[in-house]
């Protein structure tokens, strides 16, 4: 396994740590398409892994929104240009380069240190909102509604 979860990445929030564990099984699986040198299959993954990452930022952008944290828009900028350089990845893998290596590389590291020090910043005040009985049905509708 190339990414191997371990505790220290749970944040304590069930649906933000299930998602996190979706995008490491998804960088874990763009590494077993990477042995396997078929580029149609890092192609499918590396999209999956795109789509799903932009859905759970979405989601822990409106858990924030919600929980009324005070630095969303600077988490949102992080985001975004996470988002804004693997688009630069996947431009440079459809022009022929294998970037496979160097981004998983850049996942690797980037997934880890982006729950440990930008997550755990917003981790009490989503607390309140993931734990609070009235908001449970909004949570819950928030996931159906981003995740399908």
């Amino acid at each position: 396994m190339y990414f191997q979860w371990s505790n220290r990445l749970d944040t304590g929030i069930v649906e933000i740590d299930s998602q996190h564990r979706v995008i490491a099984d998804y960088i874990n699986a763009l590494h077993d398409a990477k042995q396997t040198s078929d580029q149609s299959e890092v192609e499918g993954v590396l999209s999956g892994l795109v789509d799903y990452t932009v859905n759970h930022f979405s989601f822990e952008e409106q858990l924030m929104e919600e929980a009324g944290y005070a630095f969303l828009k600077a988490h949102q900028r992080v985001h975004q240009l996470f988002v804004n350089r693997i688009a630069e990845y996947k431009e440079r893998f459809s022009q022929g380069e294998d970037i496979s290596d160097e981004l998983l590389k850049l996942l690797k590291s980037w997934l880890s240190n982006h729950i440990e020090q930008e997550d755990r910043g917003y981790l009490s005040s989503v607390t309140a909102v993931t734990n609070n009985e009235s908001k449970r049905s909004w949570v819950s509708g928030l996931v159906k509604k981003v995740f399908g």
